[in-house]
């Protein structure tokens, strides 16, 4: 990197060149991996333009997982499996009332019965069977979101020589990954949509957007940096890259890329006004994610105190979320979106993904 932070020159190709190269991509472009709008096709279309298509894991049971890196494998692409590290918390039986009497109105409105719902994570955090199941494919990417694996399950999928990042919101997160054992980090930026990647601290006034962060956490660590968060066009790669980054992620602009699963309704709020109002809720999950402003945002939340620890508020709200969708509204549907959605186009996701790679050059 120049003295300027600026990375020009041979070393801003030599920094992406490395990046891809150890991905075993064309370029250093990584589909940011979204669950609930996206599985293998949309990773296997990414790949086969020449960018790491993801697929995110953890809301997939071990069959419906083993079935998808089947696909993956036969294809002989490169791609990057995703998942969460989170620590399930104890239920917590007054929180969970608190949270189902936030509820009650509106299961009362669409003639639910709230006592009728189980309780339930939603999603789970990497185990040992699910690095069991992985030894069989030796997939050549792995990316973890809210820290690392246990030591012993790191040192199992560093064993078949698997290439792992994680995600920083702070330098400090960033330099707690390299130390151990992250061989890149995804500096992800307050604009980035979803789940936000913090597990050093919850407070959220310590979450910078993506162009502080990113020149702070090149300077604190040596291995690559992978910008994420509000990247959208060749622009914003060409502006990531001049700030230090070896590499870019990107989620929301393949939202509705022909290969998404995105749902009707929720390509609609991508594509309208709405989609330039997201805000962080935990009102889905329990942990904050970014999202497009909709009712349950604004009347409960966007942070609401009722709502019990990530991801433990899921189970109640899904019933309230297959009514209004039966009826044309997301009401209650995670709209999970970045704040620049200005690129989210109907389009094959390998077009987008050339979009994106013209900001590596020039």
């Amino acid at each position: 990197m120049s003295a300027d932070g600026s990375g020009g020159g041979i070393h801003h190709n030599g920094r992406m060149n490395a990046l891809a190269e150890r991905m075993g991509t064309r370029w250093p472009l990584i589909q940011a991996p979204m669950a609930g709008a996206q599985g293998s096709r949309m990773a296997l279309a990414v790949s086969g333009a020449g960018a790491l298509g993801s697929l995110p894991c953890a809301m997939l049971a071990p069959d419906a997982l083993r079935a998808e890196l089947a696909l993956l494998a036969a294809s002989a692409l490169p791609y990057n499996l995703n998942f969460f590290c989170h620590t399930q918390p104890a239920p917590d039986a007054a929180r969970e009332a608190t949270w189902r009497a936030a509820l009650k109105p509106y299961y009362a409105e669409f003639g639910l019965d709230i006592d009728a719902v189980p309780a339930g994570a939603g999603r789970v955090p990497f185990s040992a069977e699910a690095a069991e199941l992985l030894a069989e494919f030796k997939p050549p990417v792995l990316s973890f979101h809210f820290g690392l694996p246990a030591p012993e399950l790191l040192a199992r999928v560093k064993s078949w020589g698997a290439f792992v990042l994680s995600s920083a919101t702070t330098v400090r997160e960033a330099r707690w990954l390299e130390q151990h054992g992250a061989d890149a980090v995804i500096a992800q930026g307050l604009e980035a949509g979803g789940h936000r990647g913090h597990f050093l601290s919850h407070d959220l006034s310590e979450q910078q957007g993506s162009f502080a962060l990113l020149p702070q956490i090149v300077a604190a660590v040596r291995v690559p940096v992978i910008a994420a968060g509000g990247i959208a066009d060749a622009a914003g790669v060409r502006a990531a890259l001049t700030l230090g980054a070896s590499g870019v992620q990107a989620g929301t602009a393949y939202l509705c890329a022909d290969e998404a699963s995105t749902s009707p309704l929720y390509r609609a709020a991508l594509q309208s006004e709405a989609a330039r109002h997201t805000a962080l809720t935990n009102c889905f999950t329990g942990g904050p994610a970014r999202g497009i402003l909709n009712r349950i945002m604004r009347e409960l939340g966007p942070i609401s105190p009722a709502a019990p620890a990530f991801p433990l508020a899921s189970a109640a709200i899904a019933p309230l979320r297959a009514a209004a969708e039966k009826a044309g509204r997301t009401d209650f549907t995670p709209l999970w979106s970045g704040q620049n959605s200005s690129r989210c186009m109907s389009a094959p996701a390998a077009e987008i993904t050339r979009m994106l790679a013209a900001g590596l050059s020039g």
